[in-house]
């Protein structure tokens, strides 16, 4: 079970060259449920996501989701019979400081600055141990608006979409 919610994001942390990031690309073979294929770095996975929850607003997102990994040459013939375009992305993986007990200490933001088709968009994931923290968290300053029940920003959706 994956829960997470996902901001739009108001700055750029100042350091962020200083975090470790990596180029991703993932393609959708299905969207219901969303099957995807990611190139991440050196590592190719297969990714089948069903989407749980309800689209409320201020909920987190619940997905169940189960990750197979691939060979670049299968990646590459799956790529083939993908539809919709790439994602492009560089995700920036930052440890969220001065997070208080019980909001999660040890939790990371998974920044992702778009590329491509959607040059410009950034948005900030972060995923939680259980629904009460993801619930109760209280977002850094360099984070916006919390766009967890916002289908328009679901990769899947972009990738077909935007």
């Amino acid at each position: 079970m994956e829960i997470e919610r996902k901001y739009l994001v108001r700055e750029l942390p100042s350091n962020l060259d200083s975090f470790p990031h990596v180029e991703i690309e993932q393609c959708y073979l299905c969207t219901s449920p969303t099957v995807r294929i990611r190139r991440m770095g050196d590592a190719h996975i297969l990714t089948v996501k069903e989407n749980l929850s309800k689209g409320m607003v201020g909920e987190a997102i619940h997905n169940r989701e189960e990750e197979f990994s691939l060979t670049a040459e299968s990646y590459e013939r799956l790529k083939s019979k993908c539809e919709g375009r790439p994602v492009l992305k560089t995700r920036y993986r930052i440890p969220i400081q001065g997070v208080p007990a019980g909001q999660g200490w040890g939790l990371t933001a998974e920044l992702d600055l778009f590329h491509g088709h959607q040059e410009g968009l950034r948005l900030v994931e972060v995923e939680f141990p259980d629904t009460a923290s993801a619930n109760t968290f209280e977002p850094p300053a360099w984070f916006g608006e919390d766009v967890s029940a916002d289908h328009r920003y679901r990769n899947s959706y972009m990738a077909f979409n935007v």
